[in-house]
């Protein structure tokens, strides 16, 4: 079972603390069926400085299930979006933040959400390292913590387990991210589609992250992702990758595995549907023409490839996302 508990406090914006507990609570029911299990997948808990009822800025009141300083190991922290000023909360919270740098020492991913990362940069745990934060508060972000590198043009970032994420939307796509590594990219998929799928980026496509495209330190395996990315619109073989690497395709296999998680084959394909998804999306180029665009010369093995992947064809994914797209009359009137 995964643990993860939201620290609640005064000015916390209530969405960021639901949305993620529905997303949780969908994966964590997925999950079970898989198992043929009762038993619940993710345990999620709300926890304060004190047992206190908790006021949030919507009027909402939460009741602490379990104090900071009870609470048992966890998977992920969750700090929710803080209302207009968030000095007050930092202000407020200053009893408490130690609590995050031991639960960062102990292993425990921890994220910021908007002007959250407020309480993770007075906590020193960005200092030297990458972050966001909400659009409105970059600059006094930037005067408060010099010490932290702010990425102003990234909704996302993660180093070393700390995530930071600029908007409450954007804890969704850091949730899909954190599934497929718990549950595996089925679940995440299913999840994905349920919850607003055509507002959804890859999250390594979206986020900053302290290593490029990935968390690895393989250089061989990220010369040989980027090389599978550069030249995805071709029809690519395996062996070409080994040669392209020095390797045989046997220790190019095990060595991207051990790396990734994932075979170079299944990381290509995986690449080939994650940019179809975004010409389904933006693009009015037909099946066949996307199955060419990805590298794959046969439109039927590409529309069972991606429904192998996304359960459901490229023509329903295509009316799916579109169809909660916001499109002016007169250019819908347009054909």
């Amino acid at each position: 079972m995964r643990t993860v508990a939201a620290v609640i406090y005064p000015g916390a914006l209530a969405t960021s603390i639901t949305l993620p507990m529905e997303i949780l609570q969908a994966a964590s029911q997925m999950a079970a069926a898989e198992k043929h299990s009762a038993q619940a997948q993710v345990r999620f808990i709300l926890t304060a400085s004190s047992s206190k009822e908790i006021k949030l800025a919507s009027g909402i009141s939460l009741k602490p299930e379990i104090r900071l300083d009870e609470l048992p190991p966890l998977d992920l922290l969750l700090l929710p979006a803080i209302w207009r000023n968030p000095q007050p909360t930092v202000n407020a919270a200053k009893e408490w933040l130690g609590s995050l740098r031991g639960l960062a020492v102990s292993g425990t991913r921890i994220c910021g959400v908007g002007t959250a990362s407020c309480l993770l940069a007075e906590a020193g745990l960005l200092n030297g390292k990458p972050a966001t934060t909400h659009w409105n508060y970059f600059r006094q972000f930037a005067r408060r913590y010099p010490a932290v590198e702010l990425k102003s043009r990234h909704l996302i970032t993660e180093c070393d387990g700390i995530y930071c994420v600029g908007s409450v939307n954007s804890i969704a796509d850091v949730m899909v991210h954190i599934i497929e590594e718990w549950f595996g990219s089925r679940i995440s998929r299913a999840i994905e589609n349920q919850f607003s799928p055509e507002i959804r980026l890859p999250f390594r496509r979206a986020a900053y992250q302290s290593e490029v495209h990935s968390s690895h330190p393989d250089e061989l395996v990220l010369d040989a992702q980027q090389w599978l990315r550069d030249n995805l619109d071709k029809p690519l073989r395996i062996p070409d990758l080994a040669d392209f690497v020095k390797l045989s395709s046997r220790n190019l296999n095990r060595r991207f595995k051990s790396a990734t998680g994932y075979s170079p084959q299944a990381y290509l394909q995986s690449q080939r549907i994650s940019n179809a998804k975004e010409l389904l999306r933006h693009s009015n180029l037909s099946i066949s023409e996307i199955a060419w665009k990805v590298g794959l010369q046969d439109a039927g093995y590409f529309s069972r490839l991606f429904r192998q992947h996304c359960e459901i064809s490229p023509l329903q994914y295509r009316e799916m996302v579109r169809g909660k797209l916001f499109v002016p009359e007169s250019a819908s009137s347009v054909r």
